[in-house]
């Protein structure tokens, strides 16, 4: 079986994103929200830069977006910063390093740049954090976002920041 390949997203890419991403949702609920407009979801905030990856019949299997950060008013940050956003895998494409790759992806493309990154995960999304932290993300802390679940229950967040100057945590 030939690896998904990585490569920028494209604007014709978006249907196939969309339909790789409902079957995330169906399996994981992600986003734990449905968007109504999951193509604009997908593009926005306006990202930096977009990746998929791709298997060997070109169909989308994965996504990670990197979105930039203004700097804050109060100068907080030492360095720029982006936010890793809107990755996910097909469940079919799990347990091969996909999502690994996607974020080794994303940050090559802010080490470039000298750019440090952040990104937030629900609280209970276990996999995804178990994921980020094998990968040198450490958890900086938590809050209770702005948004809520279906069920209009509180949806707790926590913060990953990861310095793009550290190895690879794989």
């Amino acid at each position: 079986m030939t690896p998904p390949r990585i490569r920028r997203r494209r604007a014709t890419d978006l249907d196939g994103c969309v339909a790789a991403l409902a079957l995330v949702h169906r399996a994981d609920r992600y986003p734990l929200n449905w968007p109504a407009d999951p193509h604009q979801w997908l593009r926005e905030p306006r990202p930096a830069r977009a990746w998929v990856a791709v298997d060997a019949d070109s169909a989308i299997v994965g996504h990670v977006a990197v979105h930039r950060l203004p700097d804050p008013p109060d100068g907080s940050l030492a360095r720029p910063t982006a936010e890793v956003a809107r990755l996910f895998v097909v469940p079919a494409a799990r347990g091969t390093g996909l999502g690994g790759a996607l974020l080794n992806r994303a940050r090559r493309w802010a080490s470039e740049r000298g750019i440090d990154l952040v990104l937030e995960v629900a609280g209970s999304d276990t996999a995804a954090a178990a994921l980020y932290e094998r990968t040198g993300w450490r958890c900086t802390g938590t809050s209770t976002a702005q948004w809520t679940a279906p069920d209009g229950g509180a949806v707790s967040l926590h913060r990953y920041t990861l310095r793009t100057d550290a190895a690879p945590g794989y």
